[in-house]
């Protein structure tokens, strides 16, 4: 499978299901009457995208193939490989020294216990 990036909104829109429906929520008698919102679902991945932010359809395809090549941009990054690492023997003994220095600091300044 090639990069999303690469892909053409055609080639990619040839690899999806699109379904429009009535977007609903806030904005009024446009919005509840046309069928602006989008869903695209990317058959070989199964991913399903949607946008309804727009009025027109047309902008929203164009915000769900956004998205859609977002999400399979995600979908095919893979992390590098961690390298477990362990702290130097001088760095260990040099951590040690300073909390040592640090508890003796802290020890002197508390009250001189009494002798009664």
């Amino acid at each position: 499978m090639s990069s999303a990036e690469s892909r053409s909104d055609e080639e990619l829109l040839a690899e999806c299901s699109v379904e429009t429906f009535r977007a609903g929520g806030p904005g009024g008698q446009h919005q509840n009457k046309t069928e602006s919102a989008v869903r695209l679902t990317h058959r070989p991945t199964g991913i399903v995208v949607t946008a309804r932010e727009s009025r027109s359809q047309y902008r929203n395809r164009s915000r769900a193939l956004g998205r859609l090549r977002t999400a399979l941009k995600e979908r095919e990054y893979t992390p590098a490989p961690r390298r477990p690492s362990k702290p130097t023997r001088a760095a260990r003994e040099k951590r040690l020294e300073q909390k040592r220095r640090r508890s003796l600091t802290k020890r002197q300044r508390r009250r001189p216990e009494s002798d009664e």
